[in-house]
């Protein structure tokens, strides 16, 4: 199994900020597919203020290129994509076209 983390902002709007919680909290169904077919076991997001991050437990043969891959063929994913960029913002060290960030570890016990 593999760990990742991840980063995001969303737009400092508290009305977007409700709202993108709210459509957490009923992800569309065929979202959820997509994530659980990529081979990811489990994802969790926090937020702090507008910062988001996002932590996936994944098999051994998950990457991020093969992902993107499906998603782009996805057009329910597209959709749900496009919806998400409405609440969010890219962090200022993404690079073109990079969304959600991976973060490097620095500790662990």
């Amino acid at each position: 199994m593999k760990r990742y983390a991840l980063t995001l902002d969303l737009k400092n709007d508290q009305q977007l900020i409700q709202e993108y919680e709210e459509l957490h909290q009923k992800v569309w169904p065929e979202i959820l597919k997509s994530i659980i077919s990529s081979g990811i076991h489990n994802m969790e997001i926090y937020r702090m203020d507008t910062r988001l991050f996002m932590m996936m437990d994944t098999s051994n043969e998950f990457s991020f290129e093969n992902k993107a891959k499906i998603d782009a063929e996805n057009d329910k994913v597209q959709e749900w994509e496009h919806l998400m960029w409405k609440y969010q913002q890219k962090i200022p060290s993404a690079k073109p076209g990079e969304k959600w960030v991976l973060m490097n570890k620095i500790f662990e016990i």
